[in-house]
C-alpha cells in the first residue's frame, strides 16, 4: 500500500474509533437525596421502572416514581 495513503488512513480510522467511544452519562437524583450515575441515557421501561447501566456496567432498575430528575452530566 502507497506510504502517502497508509498514515491518513490510520488517523482516520482512529478518530472513527474513539468517537464511537465517548458516551454521555447522566445523573439520576431520587427522593431520599441519593445521586446513582449512568453510563448512557435511563430509559422508561413499560413496567413504570427507569433501567440504566451504571457507573460499573451493571444494569440497574429503580422505580421511577423514586426518581426527582434525571440531569445530563457535562463531559
Amino acid at each position: 500500500m502507497n506510504r502517502t495513503l497508509l498514515l491518513p488512513l490510520a488517523a482516520l480510522i482512529s478518530v472513527a474509533a474513539l468517537t464511537g467511544c465517548t458516551r454521555t452519562s447522566y445523573a439520576i437524583q431520587t427522593n431520599d437525596a441519593r445521586t446513582i450515575i449512568s453510563d448512557g441515557k435511563p430509559k422508561e421501561a413499560p413496567t413504570g421502572l427507569l433501567e440504566f447501566t451504571d457507573a460499573n456496567g451493571v444494569k440497574q432498575q429503580i422505580n421511577k416514581s423514586d426518581v426527582k430528575q434525571v440531569t445530563e452530566l457535562p463531559k
